[in-house]
């Protein structure tokens, strides 16, 4: 009998003219947890799917539990034990944890759904495997980090010894994903077997018992982790080194482009009301903003962008006192923004990439003259933009819905940088996207500031605060908890602030 729970040889898997696999290889033990790592559009999620019936193969083989699988559906792979966690995950709004966890599978007490049994079995995941899940709440009340409990407690209720994750951390914080960590230690020590889809390595060196890398649909082998290291898993990832540590140019900042004062934001959460909140960014630096996700960071980027109401105070882009005005007008004023959200603020995702590179600049010459659209100018300026950011595939006439996370990022990076405004608001940039891309979307933030733009980074990894930002403005409950150059800073007394303690000279005070 196989060593492996799970075993893939040869895998082939096309869509259209993409060759998306050319040479898949994976095996999976019971009881371990097994990482695939690489670029984003490496592969690795189309394996995984491969596996959970969702696409067929063109060719290889897929054997589960010693059953060769001449075809595989869905339905299929949950009768053989196979769970898969989306990085988009598929609840229902509106009904409550309880009944997304056993939609589809409710336990009748004759014609009517017993939930007092529902209940019950599903406090017995919660209670084995220590997973903090709010049963009567809506899905839309819950965290991020908890709704994606619900899922994996939904794949252990449908009889699931094998579980997918499929990037589990891309919208975590780094508190959400320790205790993520901790629930997936608990599932191996009680037998299940795990696929951790991930391009994150400092996380696939704590999790993983095995990596095996992809590069551009092919299988690039699989190492021990006690066989391997960061560096070593970087150059089998992408073919070369990749440095993430830039070197900043500390030269002098120039005028104030933008001017947030005594600013007051609503939010319907207590923790993420802005409170009288004063910033400025100069032409030629970036300034950080570090706090714990859901502490006003999201409301302040959308009271300067336009697309949340400031209560009170006044927003000033490039001179011009821009409070509350359409997003359209503070563009105008000389402001661009790469959001959050990249799909649901971002992009269109059912239009080309060539439209969403030229989306902000479409009725402006040279993509337009007197309402005619200049197709030739587009794709000329398509073509180079694609080249320039390492965007893949090249072909700008497909739509951005078959683009890679990363590779959807780097076109909002991309459109949003090169229209050369003087204000750049970057929140979150490089969530949820790989290596390689970070190393891009960091290197094109610092070229920007050289070239004298203001940034605004908001990120969740203080990392990228530290590495990037010349100065940084630590947020906590909506309020300013803190302001440092960089070279002051550090992960303590930047955590101690995002916690709402202070830091004093000579030592940290807790708040």
């Amino acid at each position: 009998m196989s060593e492996f729970v799970v075993e893939m040889k040869d895998i082939v898997k096309t869509f259209g003219q993409v060759q998306a696999v050319k040479n898949g290889q994976f095996t999976l033990r019971k009881g371990e947890i097994h990482s695939l790592i690489g670029e984003n559009g490496a592969g690795k999620s189309t394996m995984m799917k491969l596996l959970y019936g969702m696409y067929p193969i063109n060719s290889g083989e897929i054997i589960i539990k010693g059953e060769r699988m001449s075809e595989l559906t869905p339905k299929m792979a949950i009768e053989r034990g196979i769970g898969m966690v989306h990085q988009e995950f598929m609840l229902v709004q509106e009904l409550t944890v309880l009944e997304n966890i056993v939609l589809g599978f409710e336990p009748k007490k004759g014609l009517r759904i017993d939930f007092d049994k529902a209940r019950k079995d599903v406090n017995k995941y919660i209670e084995e495997y220590n997973m903090e899940v709010q049963l009567d709440k809506r899905i839309s009340q819950i965290s991020v980090g908890e709704a994606q409990r619900v899922e994996i407690i939904k794949t252990l209720m449908r009889g699931a010894d094998t579980i997918i994750l499929d990037e589990p951390t891309a919208v975590l914080t780094p508190q959400e994903a320790e205790r993520l960590f901790e629930i997936l230690e608990n599932l191996r020590a009680g037998g299940k077997s795990i696929v951790f889809i991930s391009h994150k390595l400092n996380e696939v060196m704590q999790i993983s018992d095995r990596i095996s890398v992809m590069r551009q649909g092919q299988y690039m082998g699989t190492v021990n982790k006690t066989e391997t290291s960061p560096l070593d898993l970087t150059k089998r990832m992408i073919g070369r080194e990749v440095f993430l540590n830039i070197e900043k140019d500390y030269g002098q900042a120039g005028e104030k482009i933008l001017d947030v004062q005594d600013v007051w934001v609503s939010s319907h959460k207590e923790t993420s009301k802005i409170r009288g909140m004063s910033l400025s960014v100069h032409a030629g630096e970036i300034v950080g903003i570090a706090g714990i996700d859901g502490n006003g960071q999201s409301e302040l980027i959308e009271a300067i962008t336009g697309l949340r109401k400031v209560e009170k105070g006044r927003v000033i882009v490039c001179g011009q006192d821009v409070t509350n005005k359409s997003v359209r007008k503070i563009r105008e004023a000389g402001l661009s923004h790469i959001p959050e959200d990249r799909n649901r603020m971002g992009l269109d995702r059912a239009m080309t990439i060539r439209d969403n590179l030229v989306a902000v600049q479409i009725d402006k010459a040279p993509f337009s003259n007197g309402g005619l659209m200049n197709i030739s100018n587009q794709d000329h300026y398509s073509e180079e933009i694609v080249k320039e950011f390492d965007i893949r595939p090249t072909d700008y006439h497909l739509p951005t819905s078959s683009l890679s996370g990363g590779n959807a990022q780097k076109v909002v990076v991309a459109r949003e940088v090169s229209i050369g405004n003087k204000l750049l608001i970057a929140s979150q940039p490089t969530r949820g996207v790989d290596i390689g891309a970070i190393e891009l979307i960091r290197n094109t933030l610092e070229k920007a500031k050289k070239a004298g733009t203001g940034v605004l980074l908001v990120s969740a990894e203080l990392e990228e605060i530290i590495s990037l930002s010349d100065r940084i403005i630590v947020i906590h409950e909506g309020k300013i908890t803190g302001e440092m150059m960089a070279s002051e800073a550090n992960e303590n007394n930047l955590g101690l602030l995002m916690m709402g303690g202070h830091v004093e000279e000579g030592g940290a005070q807790a708040g």
